[in-house]
Formats: C-alpha cells, sequence, structure tokens
C-alpha cells in the first residue's frame, strides 16, 4: 500500500545562475522584484551587496554568482532579486532569471551528488530530475549562515 504522503511535491520557484537552473521552496520565497539600487555596506562579505529598502523593510542582498564563486555578470532585463525569507529574516538573492514556478514530485528529488571539489556543493541539499531539466535544490540555512 502507497502512502500518500510519500508521493507529495515540493513547489519550488526555479531561477537561473550562469548555465544552471536552481530551486528553492515557494514557502520561503517571499517576492521577485526587478533590480533596483542596493546601497553598499562597508566591512561586508564581496557577495553582500548591501541592503535596499524594500516596502520600509531594510534588507540584505547577496549576489548569488557571487556567493557560489561563478563568474560575474552585469545586470540585465532579465536580473531578478528573490526575497527570502528563513528564521525571521529577510535576504534577497540577485539571480540571473526567476523562471518559473513547478511542483516538483519528491520521489524525483535525490540527495546531493557527491562532487570531489565543487565549491557549491555544502549549499546543495539535493538534485531533481523533471523532465530533461536537472534542478539543483539549495539549502538557504548553509547559503546564509555566514549572515546569522
Amino acid at each position: 500500500m502507497v502512502n500518500t504522503l510519500d508521493v507529495e511535491s515540493l513547489k519550488v520557484i526555479v531561477f537561473q545562475l550562469a548555465d544552471k537552473e536552481y530551486a528553492i521552496p515557494v514557502s520561503q520565497v517571499q517576492g521577485i522584484e526587478k533590480t533596483m539600487h542596493i546601497t553598499r555596506v562597508p566591512k561586508t562579505p564581496r557577495y553582500v551587496k548591501g541592503v535596499i529598502n524594500l516596502r520600509g523593510v531594510v534588507t540584505p542582498i547577496i549576489d548569488l554568482r557571487e556567493r557560489f564563486d561563478l563568474n560575474t555578470s552585469s545586470d540585465n532585463e532579465t536580473t531578478r532579486i528573490i526575497i527570502i525569507s528563513l528564521d525571521e529574516m529577510e535576504v534577497g538573492f540577485i539571480v540571473d532569471a526567476a523562471n518559473d514556478v513547478m511542483d516538483i514530485p519528491k520521489e524525483s528529488i535525490e540527495p546531493q551528488p557527491e562532487v570531489v571539489g565543487s565549491l557549491e556543493e555544502e549549499f546543495i541539499s539535493g538534485v531533481a530530475k523533471v523532465g530533461k531539466r536537472l534542478l539543483i535544490l539549495l539549502h538557504l540555512d548553509k547559503v546564509l549562515n555566514t549572515l546569522k
């Protein structure tokens, strides 16, 4: 007998960084914004671009390309800031594009692959195969661990 709880799906926001697609749970996303003026904060890690004032809330902004040591690119019309909420803290992630919202069947999610020498491997909670797409599921606690 199949337990119906085992066949649930995870609703995620899919976004692009370089040539890879990443996913974070919709439940942790507060919104997706176009790029805006970011006020630089001195003495922060290079991937912390600064802060924005978003509807009266000062929100730190992280460039995920720099956080994952990917080649940086300049902002363009598809660049977005995904506002996430974790442990009562709001943070914005600069991404190349926010692609779509989708349901990932839990059985299509595999544990993080062992990739020797991958700088981003500590930030990955799993990989989902959806059709021909591979989505990298982020472990938000680890991405944000230096901000807490």
